[in-house]
C-alpha cells in the first residue's frame, strides 16, 4: 500500500475496555487506504497490551509506547509527527467511527481536497440515546454548500469547539504550525485556528463519529487536564487570532462555556460560571451576546442567580414536554419512596458500623462461591469484623451452623443493610437497597463470561427482554470493587458495567481451594461422594439456556454411562435454575450416575472429578485451574451463539476435546482423546489465557485490599497503576 489517505491518531490512557472496539470501528471499514498511529500514553492498565495485540493482527496499526505519561495534547502531537497520511483524524478509545462512514468521507476528500472536513458527530451514554454535539445544527445548514469558508458561513465558527468529526489535511496543519497545547482542551488551539485559516472546509452532516460518555471513563489530571483548563486554552486561541474572522470567537466561546457548565461537577459550577463570565467580559463585545437566549445572556453578564432561575425554568419545560406519562412515572417514584419500610429508613439514620460486613450469594440462595472464599479468609485475617450472611428462609437450613446469617425480609435483615459498612455479593443486591455514603461494595461476579453480560444483553434474543438496563446501571453504580478472574474478564466487566469502581484483577476467591488442593483434599472429596478407588469420575455440568423453558438434555447421560462401563462414574450437576428436575435415566448405566445437583459445594465436586464434561458453562474456567481434562459437548453451538451471544468462538479456542453428537462424545472417552496430547496442548493455551492469576491467594488479596486497606497486595496490573501514582506523587 502507498501513502494512506487518512492516518488515525489514537491516544490511549486507562480506557482499556473500549480500545479494541474503537480500533475495530476503524479497521473494519471498507476503505483500505488508512493506517493508525496508536499512542500508549504510559497507560497503567492493559491498554498497551491491547494495542500490541491489534497491531500484530493488522499491519496498518503502529503501536507507540511512551515511557512517561504526558498530556493528551502532547501525545497527539507525537502521533501527528509520525503520521504519513494525506489527512489525519484524531480519536480516543471512547469514540467510534460509524460503519461504512469512511467510504463516503474518503470520496469527499479525494474530490474536494479540503483543508478541513467536518463530519457529523454525536455523543451517547451507556444506554445509547445519541445526542448531537454542539454546532451540529450549523453543520446541517452547511451541507448543501459542499465546501465553504468562514467568510461565507460565519456561523460555522461554532464547529470549532469539538475535535470529534474533524479530518485535517496534514500539510495544512504543518504549513500553519498548528499543534495541540498541553493540559485539558488543548485541541482548541487546532480546531478554531483551522476554521479561521482554512480556505476550503467540507461539510458532511451524516453521523460519522460517536463519542461515548461513560461513567468509568479515565480521568487523570496529567493526561486529560482539569475542566478549568479551558479558560487558558481560549486565552491562547483568542490572543493569537487576528483578522476579521477572529471577531467571531467570543460568541462561540460563550456558547461553549454554556455547554460545559452542564458537565462541570456540581460543587464547582458557580466557580466555573464566574470564571466563564470574567473570560467573556475580557474578550467579548456587547453585541456578541445580542440575540442570545436568556441563559446565554445571564452568563455573559455574570448574573449567577438569574442563570440558575432560567436553568430551572428550562428543566421544568423539558420535563413537561415529556407529557403525562413522564409526570406519571415521577409521581409513581415519589409514592414508592414514601412507602418504603419505615424501619429501614429509620435505621439508615443511625451511624454505620465499621466492623460489620454483609455477605450474600446467588440471590440469597446460600453459602457459596467467591463471597464464601472471601468470608473464610476474612475470619482468619480480620476476625474483629463481624460478617453476617443473608439467606432466603427456604435455604436457611442448609447454612453451616457456625456461619452467622439473617433471613431476607426480616427486621434484622433491614437493620443489617442499613448499618453495615461492607457488602460482598456475587450478584447485585435488590433494587430497593440504598447505598449509604461510606459503605464499601465488592462485586465478586460468579464466572468468566463466555456468554454476553451486562449492557451487551440488550442484543440478546431472550435474556434482555424485559430487563431494565437503567436499573442495572444503578445497581452497578453501587460497586466500589469488581473482582476479575483474568484480563479477559476485566475488559468485559468494565465495558458492560460502565460505572466507576476499582477492578481487582486477582483471580477468583472461590478457586483458591482448587489452586491449593492437596491429595488429601481430593481423596476426602471423593470419599464423601462414595466414589470407588480406581474409578474415573466425570462431572457433567451443562449450562442454562434462557431461551428454553425447561431443561432439554443434549446428552443421553444414561447411554453415556452404559457405553463407558463400570470404570466410569458420572456426577450429574444440573444448573441451579432448573432446581431438582433431574432427567430420567434407564439401562445398566443408571447405577453409575450420581445426582449431585443439590450438593452445596461445586468446588468439592471439581476436586472429586477426574474430568469435566460441559457445554458452555463458565465452570470450565474454574475447573481448568486443576489442569485436568475438559470435554466440550457443543451440538447446538451456533444456536446458543446466536440466541444468547458469546464473546469468543469456544470451538476455535477450546480447553480440550470438542464433540457435537453422542457418538463423538462416547468416542472422546473410550478412545482416550480426552487425555491425549492434543487435549493437553489446548488446555495449556486455555489456562494461560484464563487461569494465569489463580495462585491460591485471591481471597487474601481481597481481604487485604478491601478490609485492611493494603494496596500493594492487589493484582499485577493494579500494582503497576499504584506504582505510577506514587512516582507522580
Amino acid at each position: 500500500m502507498g501513502r494512506p489517505l487518512i492516518t488515525f491518531v489514537l491516544v490511549a490512557f486507562r480506557d482499556q475496555a473500549y480500545l479494541r472496539d474503537c480500533l475495530m470501528s476503524i479497521l473494519g471499514q471498507p476503505v483500505r487506504e488508512l493506517d493508525v498511529i496508536a499512542i500508549d500514553d504510559a497507560s497503567t492498565d492493559h491498554a498497551g497490551e491491547v494495542l500490541d495485540e491489534v497491531a500484530a493482527e493488522d499491519g496498518r496499526v503502529v503501536a507507540v509506547h511512551l515511557d512517561e505519561r504526558v498530556s493528551i495534547g502532547e501525545a497527539r502531537n507525537q502521533g501527528l509527527d509520525r503520521a504519513t497520511g494525506e489527512y489525519v483524524w484524531f480519536v480516543t478509545p471512547l469514540q467510534r467511527i460509524a460503519p461504512d462512514a469512511l467510504e463516503a468521507l474518503a470520496a469527499r476528500l479525494r474530490v474536494d481536497a479540503p483543508d478541513l472536513l467536518v463530519a457529523g458527530s454525536v455523543r451517547s451514554g451507556p444506554l445509547g440515546r445519541p445526542r448531537p454535539l454542539p454546532g451540529q445544527d450549523a453543520l446541517r445548514s452547511l451541507a448543501a454548500t459542499g465546501t465553504f469558508d468562514l467568510d461565507d458561513s460565519p456561523d460555522s465558527i461554532r464547529l470549532g469547539a469539538a475535535l470529534e468529526g474533524k479530518v485535517f489535511r496534514r500539510g495544512f496543519l504543518e504549513a500553519h504550525g498548528l499543534r495541540f497545547a498541553p493540559g485539558g482542551e488543548g485541541h482548541l488551539g487546532v480546531t478554531y485556528p483551522s476554521l479561521l485559516l482554512a480556505e476550503r472546509v467540507a461539510a458532511s452532516p451524516d453521523v460519522a463519529q460517536t463519542r461515548l460518555d461513560m461513567p468509568n471513563a479515565a480521568r487523570d489530571e496529567v493526561v486529560h487536564g482539569d475542566p478549568f483548563d479551558v479558560f487558558e486554552q481560549y486565552e491562547r486561541v483568542i490572543s493569537a487570532a487576528d483578522g476579521p474572522r477572529a471577531a467571531l470567537l467570543p460568541r462561540a466561546m460563550l456558547r461553549d462555556y454554556l455547554h460545559r457548565l452542564g458537565v462541570v461537577p456540581a460543587g464547582r459550577r458557580r466557580e466555573f460560571f464566574e470564571r466563564a463570565a470574567e473570560s467573556y467580559r475580557r474578550h467579548g463585545r456587547e453585541e456578541a451576546a445580542s440575540g442570545a437566549g436568556r441563559r446565554e445572556r445571564a452568563l455573559a453578564a455574570g448574573r449567577w442567580w438569574e442563570f440558575r432561575l432560567t436553568e430551572g425554568a428550562h428543566e421544568l419545560s423539558r420535563v413537561r414536554r415529556g407529557g403525562p406519562r413522564r409526570w406519571g412515572k415521577q409521581a409513581a417514584r415519589v409514592v414508592k419512596r414514601a412507602g418504603k419500610d419505615g424501619y429501614y429508613r429509620l435505621q439508615r439514620r443511625a451511624p454505620l458500623e465499621d466492623d460489620l460486613a454483609v455477605f450474600a450469594a446467588y440471590w440469597y440462595r446460600g453459602y457459596a462461591c467467591n463471597p464464601r472464599g472471601i468470608y473464610e479468609t476474612l475470619r482468619e485475617l480480620a476476625p474483629q469484623i463481624r460478617a453476617v450472611w443473608v439467606v432466603e428462609e427456604k435455604h436457611a437450613a442448609e447454612f453451616p451452623k457456625d456461619v452467622e446469617h439473617v433471613i431476607a425480609g426480616t427486621r434484622e435483615y433491614y437493620r443489617l443493610l442499613a448499618r453495615a459498612k461492607y457488602f460482598v455479593n456475587n450478584v447485585n443486591f435488590p433494587n430497593d437497597y440504598v447505598k449509604r455514603r461510606g459503605t464499601v461494595h465488592v462485586q465478586t461476579h460468579h464466572g468468566t463470561p463466555l456468554k454476553t453480560m451486562g449492557l451487551d444483553l440488550r442484543d440478546a434474543y431472550m435474556e434482555g427482554r424485559g430487563m431494565n438496563f437503567e436499573r442495572l446501571l444503578r445497581r452497578a453504580a453501587r460497586w466500589d470493587y469488581s473482582i476479575s478472574q483474568n484480563v479477559f474478564s476485566t475488559l468485559v466487566w468494565e465495558r458492560t458495567y460502565p460505572t466507576r469502581y476499582e477492578s481487582l484483577e486477582i483471580g477468583y476467591p472461590r478457586n483458591d481451594v482448587l489452586a491449593n488442593a492437596t491429595e488429601e483434599n481430593v481423596e476426602r472429596a471423593r470419599n464423601e461422594l462414595g466414589l470407588e478407588p480406581g474409578t474415573r469420575s466425570i462431572l457433567f455440568a451443562p449450562t442454562h439456556r434462557e431461551y428454553q423453558a425447561d431443561y432439554q438434555p443434549t446428552v443421553d447421560i444414561g447411554d453415556l454411562a452404559e457405553e463407558l462401563g463400570p470404570e466410569f462414574t458420572i456426577l450429574l450437576r444440573l444448573h441451579y435454575f432448573y432446581g431438582e428436575r433431574t432427567p430420567p435415566t434407564a439401562g445398566s448405566g443408571a447405577a453409575r450416575i450420581l445426582d449431585v445437583t443439590t450438593h452445596p459445594s461445586i468446588e468439592e465436586l471439581c476436586l472429586a472429578a477426574d474430568c469435566l464434561l460441559t457445554d458452555y458453562s463458565s465452570l470450565m474456567f474454574d475447573y481448568a485451574v486443576l489442569d485436568r481434562p475438559l470435554v466440550i459437548h457443543a451440538p447446538d453451538w451456533e444456536e446458543y451463539r446466536t440466541l444468547r451471544g458469546t464473546y469468543f468462538d469456544l470451538l476455535a479456542e477450546p480447553p480440550g476435546v470438542v464433540t457435537t453428537n453422542q457418538e463423538e462424545l462416547v468416542g472422546a472417552f473410550r478412545s482416550g482423546a480426552a487425555w491425549a496430547d492434543e487435549a493437553v496442548r489446548l488446555r495449556s493455551a486455555f489456562r494461560e489465557r484464563f487461569c494465569s492469576l489463580e495462585d491460591g491467594c485471591a481471597s487474601e488479596r481481597v481481604v487485604r485490599r478491601v478490609f485492611l486497606g493494603e494496596r500493594e497486595v492487589v493484582a499485577p496490573a493494579l500494582q503497576r497503576a499504584h506504582a505510577a501514582e506514587q512516582v507522580q506523587a
